[in-house]
């Protein structure tokens, strides 16, 4: 107040803050070495993601390679009606979403209680021991880990020389000729190779915790689980919310090389997934045209999937994308 009677007394009008366009400008001039370095990813984004959208157009064509553009012959929506009266495909989005949602309820648990647990360890040796020993299997391939669960599962596997020596079975058991048995595997795989490489961000989130909320909730008698439960967890809340989303619109994705690797005639009708049916039904078969119908429905259900979850976090006032 004192400044802008000065001003009036002096009779000169106190500048207006910049706002708008020009604010904008402003902020965007301060940070121009960001710009510049988020050039070639921006070019990057639309050249590889923006301008291939065009060819989902021929999802309404009988498309035929030798013919140019305007030649295809356009059909509307029939691929997308032959998609949902096909059997198989209902039957592949079954098991996509089976394995998605098995892999994002593993996936969470296993990996936020294997954090929880090693943020917990005092010995520094030995956490780092467990850490090394559970990021290494995300680093093996999937071909790699595919022959390690097959040789592991097999009629004279370990898990079966196990089973029968503890006198639970009576002779070997195929576990990858049993259908039913596959989402199970598929799961134990996924946590197995990817557990303890999806730890590293909660032990992030860990690090970022104030250590005098510990040492008060220890002079008030709280023990090492209620710690973790009253401020470990509440402390890595918005990074779980947030990965949540994250992986809520990733539900269609639910994997191509373990189910491709691991899959057989066998066990066929409950390891095809979306991508190995736009790979069997359409590329193998060149109808094109289904395989991109197929690609196109999976991509919408996951934009509808992560604007649902974030406008429900953004309702319950928790972390959100944006």
């Amino acid at each position: 107040m004192e400044k802008h009677a000065a001003g009036l007394a002096s009779g000169t009008v106190p500048s207006k803050p910049p706002s708008g366009i020009k604010s904008f400008l402003i902020k965007l001039g301060r940070q121009h070495p960001l710009i510049v370095m988020s050039v070639p990813f921006l070019i990057w984004l639309f050249i590889f993601k923006y301008v291939p959208l065009w060819g989902w157009t021929i999802a309404f064509q009988k498309y035929k390679p030798a013919l140019g553009f305007w030649d295809q012959e356009w059909v509307g929506l029939q691929h997308f009606r032959f998609l949902f009266e096909d059997e198989r495909f209902l039957r592949v989005l079954r098991n996509t979403l089976a394995m998605s949602g098995i892999n994002l309820v593993l996936g969470f648990a296993t990996a936020i209680t294997l954090a929880l647990l090693l943020n917990e360890l005092r010995q520094v040796a030995f956490k780092r021991l467990v850490q090394t020993v559970s990021y290494l299997p995300h680093f093996i391939s999937w071909v790699v880990a595919a022959g390690i669960i097959q040789t592991t599962l097999s009629p004279d596997g370990i898990i079966n020389e196990l089973l029968m020596k503890a006198g639970w079975i009576k002779e070997e058991i195929l576990f990858l000729g049993i259908p039913e048995y596959f989402w199970s595997i598929f799961g134990a795989g996924t946590v197995w190779k990817d557990v303890g490489w999806n730890t590293i961000v909660y032990l992030a989130a860990m690090t970022m915790i104030d250590p005098a909320q510990y040492e008060a909730a220890e002079m008030d008698g709280a023990g090492r689980f209620k710690r973790m439960w009253h401020v470990t967890l509440p402390g890595i809340k918005p990074v779980i919310v947030v990965l949540l989303i994250m992986n809520i619109g990733y539900l269609m994705e639910s994997g191509f090389e373990p189910q491709y690797l691991l899959g057989n005639g066998m066990n066929i009708d409950f390891s095809e997934n979306l991508d190995i049916f736009v790979l069997k039904y359409g590329i193998a078969q060149s109808n094109f045209s289904l395989s991109i119908a197929a690609g196109m429905f999976k991509t919408i259900v996951s934009f509808i999937l992560l604007f649902a979850a974030n406008n429900i976090a953004k309702r319950l006032g928790e972390a959100r994308l944006y």
